[in-house]
């Protein structure tokens, strides 16, 4: 009579148990560690945004306080002053920023969106804040000005009308100046909207507007009338007045420059077309492209500057844009690397009627930021010390470490600084407004990022800040040139053959590893000594496993193509002397998607490729996409997996360790009833979509991940639009279908696998699409029948532990998590370190299954019996390339390696915990019991996109993102949910695939493809984060105003100033239509202004504050003044009255 086992029906009711976590005690265990972490340790916020503004539209200089602007086309605000300081700001309604102007050195800003509201924004606090918004109804914006130390803003409308806004109380005054009344009365024509609006230089009683139809108007404010209209046949895009203010330039849309006298004859003084050809018989030159913007600025000792946007020849097809610098009779043409967005020309001086002197060209590119150097020949650009560089090439995949060793940026940072270009001007900055925080971080971090070209990028992100410490490029192992007979092995990745797909890095021994889209692996080394490698050591792999037909499901479905004993494997068990195909791929079929470089390599100082590993393509089958990577510097191993299996590579003696497909893993205790089959056989026609029909999806699989329902993660390909090409996928990616219902009809296989496919064969077109976008490739198919056959490999864990059930002693051990949530134990036996590691192999051994889970396994990690968390064994680096110096030699030879696993520290008979995370739930079990003793159900209808196990100040804990948006972290060993914030929506893939929780608190993600958005969980950082962030605002006294000279004061010449609060306050000019715009209070409000910076200008910012108080006051008081007089009167009159009454009568009558 079989037993009955009361433990395995907890176990099976423990399976569906709810999301509450459920605690199973073993007899001999209590497990009783105390956690320190509670859910006060924990809240969620964004702390700092880096990289290149996404889409920029618009842009503004504050001239004293030396701080930049950007607005984008979402609605977002950029402000950088010093390297170092940055701020990141958003409008709620997301419309474009259209225009910036700075109220200038008093530390707010305008700002103009394209849903016609105007913004004032506060910049005297670290987080910048709106103090007032005004919506306009009826009219739309097209173009603002604010003079310098004026409070009135000009805002110009579609329809040509001009309104005017008080800054500081951001109402609108009564005084319009409507189109019909600017234009004149004989045209019938509308003049169409306002381009243009700035006062004279010299008279800011004359306002100049220009409209786009051509017609430029001289606009006497007092007199409330056109003193001159100018008119010319082309449209306009911009003016730009002398400083002098006696003349003005027009730059129009056939590519002219027109000057003009404001007491002109109604023709211009000068016509210019800088780049039409000039025909011999004095016609007019050949109309060229718009010129977008012109700007005119004047020297004392020189002629002037006049420098535009556009206006090339049409006939210069593929040439790239150019800003064109007009200099006396020099005309330089400065080609940019993408089209122009913007620019703005650096003067000396803030003050329109003097001298510009200007030193510096700020142009805002599309995708780059760059600064010209006016002052000296040739033009040199300014050197960037912003990291504006991340999108270069598109990321395709992120790695973030915090807390690394103290060494590492300085030795990342020697190496990296010799990369540097030449050429730059030796000038400082010239935007270096702000002031740094005063707050300090003790631990360094380090961001990763892999790019579209096969780059590798070192960020230092200590302390909110991001500088590039060093670049790598992985495509120089590569040979670039290859013949059209080779070409068709990697039609694959014709757009970014060199992507790079996944990352492994130990800091502390500094080894490199990364995974290709071409179905490769590079393995570098650290070194500080340049070297020239004549032979890159390469060493192929086949990995191709087909379940054979004639085998039964029970064999364990032995592999016809590797087998895991030593020699039978087709690779080579030594490296082949150079990338050739070994004599066992004679098939003809067998051969790599990249072909290695067979010229010797110089390798500067830094990361040095050690080993190249290549999936070979198997009978003409292309090799599946690496979906895992690890590797370990204590065993000298490399492990990486797909949607079939797994392989060890030992990198010390360049062999191939183990070659395994997942099925025999399990070897006889397989739970899955695999049908034998070829996956060839199941190959799809080679349509686009699969048929509607096939892999019907029912409403409980529509909450799964894809890799819980399909094995196969090659059959889609997913683009992404930085850089503006079709670079693929980097890692496991799902989306939910929630985000997506009206592609619920298409079968599962389509909508939930967005993964990378790594070598489509011939015919894949890729095509560009946006960040949401699918499309299907035509490699083999495994479409959902095959759900049981195929399992991929999802993660990997070295560890040091009990390898076996009841184990007293600790062993090296890979943990392998599958796509169908199991996780799988190898033990390893390693030879002894020294001579005899060069010499004796490394043998693996499977020891079965530990635990399954719901899901795909994301990540395992392993505690003591102390709860503490267990991190690898390493070895420390060591300087690979070794001189002919003796002693040096000799430290080599005797370094031991570094484990830091508990086998020095730990008594053999105390326990170990696993904690395993999968996409659903997590579990922690009990070592080397092996009993699951906590579980909990993370999520039920959505799935975890990315999980880490992290080292908080405080203690450990697992941190989770979901793809429903929310953020989570759950109490280790305890698995006690601590905090979940519904954070950001998972809106597209791009979040999903650069997502990276590190230690203490930290994680990002790229918001878009140019921008890192980083964000803490930490509380313990959020209280700390005003004191890191930088301040924009700091007090500044503004330059003395140009001195008028004797006779210009005595016979009336110089600037006219005008009180404007005379023509547009509420007496004069009256009140405005209510229903024109909406003023809107912001949330900054006045408390902002209070917390002003003190000095000078803080100091008159509080006064004007204090100003408008008073005067509120003064008010109230004048009013109640009334009141008492009102009542004196009355009681003045009574009082008389009453006398005159009682002035005859004696005392007795009364």
């Amino acid at each position: 009579m079989k037993k009955f086992n009361i433990r395995k029906v907890l176990d099976g009711l423990k399976e569906v148990s709810s999301s509450t976590p459920s605690v199973q005690v073993g007899p001999q265990e209590n497990h009783l560690i105390q956690e320190t972490l509670q859910s006060d340790h924990f809240q969620l916020c964004k702390t700092v945004r880096h990289g290149f503004p996404y889409q920029p539209s618009s842009m503004a200089f504050d001239p004293v306080q030396k701080i930049l602007a950007i607005g984008t086309q979402s609605g977002a605000l950029r402000l950088f002053g010093r390297p170092g300081v940055e701020c990141y700001c958003q409008h709620e309604t997301g419309a474009a920023v259209i225009q910036l102007q700075f109220l200038i050195n008093e530390g707010a800003l305008v700002s103009a969106l394209a849903d016609d509201s105007v913004h004032l924004w506060n910049l005297r606090q670290k987080r910048p804040a709106i103090l007032h918004s005004l919506k306009f109804n009826r009219e739309r914006i097209t173009f603002c000005h604010l003079p310098f130390q004026s409070k009135w803003l000009y805002i110009g409308t579609e329809r040509g009308n001009i309104h005017i806004v008080n800054v500081e109380s951001f109402m609108l005054s009564g005084y319009v100046i409507m189109w019909n009344k600017a234009i004149e009365l004989s045209s019938k024509a509308h003049p169409g909207p306002v381009v243009h609006i700035s006062d004279n230089p010299m008279d800011e009683g004359k306002l100049i507007i220009g409209f786009e139809s051509g017609i430029v108007v001289l606009w006497d404010l007092k007199s409330k009338k056109a003193d001159y209209r100018y008119t010319y046949d082309e449209a306009i895009h911009s003016v730009a007045w002398h400083h002098e203010g006696k003349q003005f330039i027009c730059s129009h849309s056939d590519g002219t420059l027109t000057i003009w006298s404001i007491r002109g004859s109604g023709k211009p003084i000068q016509t210019i077309t800088p780049h039409g050809k000039q025909p011999k018989d004095g016609k007019k030159p050949e109309p060229c492209k718009p010129i977008l913007k012109v700007e005119y600025k004047t020297t004392r000792t020189g002629d002037p500057f006049i420098i535009f946007s556009g206006g090339l020849s049409y006939d210069t097809v593929g040439r790239r844009p150019c800003l064109t610098v007009m200099h006396g009779k020099s005309t330089a043409v400065l080609e940019m690397d993408y089209p122009i967005v913007d620019f703005l020309t650096l003067c000396e001086t803030p003050y329109p009627n003097d001298f510009q002197e200007p030193y510096a060209v700020v142009v805002l590119l599309e995708k780059d930021l760059v600064v010209i150097d006016l002052a000296q020949n040739g033009y040199p650009i300014f050197e960037n010390p912003y990291p504006l560089t991340i999108h270069e090439s598109p990321v395709t995949c992120c790695e973030y470490f915090a807390d690394c060793p103290v060494d590492l940026i300085p030795a990342l940072y020697s190496v990296g600084s010799r990369q540097k270009r030449q050429g730059y001007s030796k000038k400082e900055w010239p935007v270096s407004g702000g002031n740094w925080g005063q707050g300090t971080q003790s631990y360094s971090e380090i961001i990763i990022t892999g790019h579209a070209d096969g780059t590798v990028k070192f960020w230092d992100a200590s302390a909110i800040m991001l500088q590039v410490l060093y670049k790598l490029k992985t495509a120089k192992v590569f040979d670039r040139n290859r013949s059209k007979e080779d070409k068709g092995s990697a039609d694959v990745s014709d757009e970014d053959p060199f992507a790079i797909q996944i990352m492994a890095w130990c800091p502390e021994s500094r080894m490199l590893c990364v995974a290709g889209v071409s179905a490769n692996i590079l393995i570098y080394r650290f070194s500080k000594l340049e070297v020239t490698t004549e032979v890159v050591q390469l060493l192929e792999v086949r990995m191709q496993y087909e379940l054979n037909e004639t085998e039964s499901p029970d064999g364990g479905g032995e592999q016809t193509s590797a087998h895991p004993t030593p020699g039978a494997s087709p690779q080579t068990s030594g490296p082949p002397s150079h990338p050739s195909t070994s004599s066992n791929n004679s098939d003809g079929g067998n051969i790599p998607c990249l072909k290695v470089r067979s010229a010797p390599l110089k390798q500067s100082p830094g990361y040095q490729v050690d080993l190249v590993v290549q999936l070979v393509w198997v009978s003409g089958e292309p090799p599946q996409q690496i979906t895992s990577l690890a590797l370990n510097s204590s065993y000298g191993l490399v492990v990486f997996g797909n949607s079939n299996g797994l392989a060890v590579v030992d990198y010390i003696q360049k062999t191939v360790v183990l070659n395994l497909g997942t099925v025999e893993l399990y070897g006889s205790n397989d739970p899955y009833q695999r049908q034998p089959r070829s996956p060839r056989k199941s190959r799809q026609p080679s349509g686009g979509l699969c048929d509607i029909n096939e892999g019907s999806a029912t409403s409980e699989d529509r909450c799964k991940s894809p890799t819980s329902v399909l094995m196969s993660h090659s059959n889609l390909q997913q683009f992404y639009n930085g850089g503006g090409r079709g670079a693929k996928m980097s890692r496991k990616l799902s989306l939910p279908t929630e985000l997506k219902p009206d592609l619920g009809a298409l079968p599962l296989c389509f909508l939930l696998t967005v993964l990378l496919s790594v070598c489509p064969p011939r015919g894949a077109n890729p095509l560009d699409h946006r960040d949401n976008s699918f499309s299907r490739s035509r490699s083999s198919s495994v479409t959902s029948i095959d759900k049981e056959a195929r399992e991929g490999i999802n993660s990997f864990h070295f560890c040091e532990t009990f390898a076996r059930k009841g184990d007293c002693t600790l062993t090296p051990c890979l943990y392998v998590g599958t796509s169908l949530g199991t996780v799988l134990v190898l033990a390893l036996t390693l030879p002894p370190a020294g001579e005899q590691r060069q010499l004796q192999p490394v043998i693996t051994s499977p020891t079965g299954m530990l635990v399954r889970l719901k899901g795909s396994i994301l990540r395992m990690a392993f505690l003591d019996s102390t709860g503490s968390l267990l991190p690898p064994a390493y070895d420390p680096w060591f300087e690979p390339n070794v001189t002919a110096d003796g002693e040096e030699r000799e430290k080599v030879r005797k370094r031991r390696p570094v484990s830091v696993s508990p086998s020095t520290s730990q008594d053999f008979s105390e326990s170990q915990y696993a904690v395993v995370c999968s996409e659903k739930q997590a579990k922690v079990i009990s070592l080397p019991s092996q009993t699951c003793i906590y579980e909990h159900s993370i999520t039920e209808t959505s799935f975890i996109l990315r999980a880490d196990v992290v080292q908080m100040s405080q203690g450990v804990c697992v941190a989770c993102f979901c793809a429903n948006g929310h953020i989570m972290t759950l109490s280790v060993p305890g698995l006690r949910p601590l905090m979940d914030v519904n954070y950001l929506p998972l809106t597209n893939m791009r979040i999903a695939r650069t997502f990276c929780f590190t230690n203490l608190g930290q994680a990002m993600y790229l918001c878009s493809p140019t921008e890192i958005q980083r964000i803490t969980y930490s509380q313990e950082t959020c209280e700390n984060l005003q004191e890191l962030l930088g301040e924009l605002f700091t007090p500044v006294e503004t330059p003395e105003a140009p001195n008028r000279g004797f006779f210009k004061g005595l016979f009336g010449g110089g600037a006219q100033s005008l009180d404007r609060e005379e023509l547009f306050g509420e007496l004069a000019a009256g009140k405005a239509s209510r229903s024109l715009a909406q003023h809107i209070p912001g949330p900054g409000g006045i408390e902002g202004m209070k917390g002003a910076a003190s000095g000078v200008v803080g100091d008159l910012a509080r006064a004007r504050i204090a100003l408008d108080e008073r005067g509120q006051k003064l008010g109230e008081l004048e009013e109640r003044t009334a009141a008492m007089m009102a009542s004196a009167d009355s009681f003045s009159k009574h009082a008389h009255e009453m006398m005159l009454k009682c002035k005859d009568k004696k005392w007795y009558q009364f």
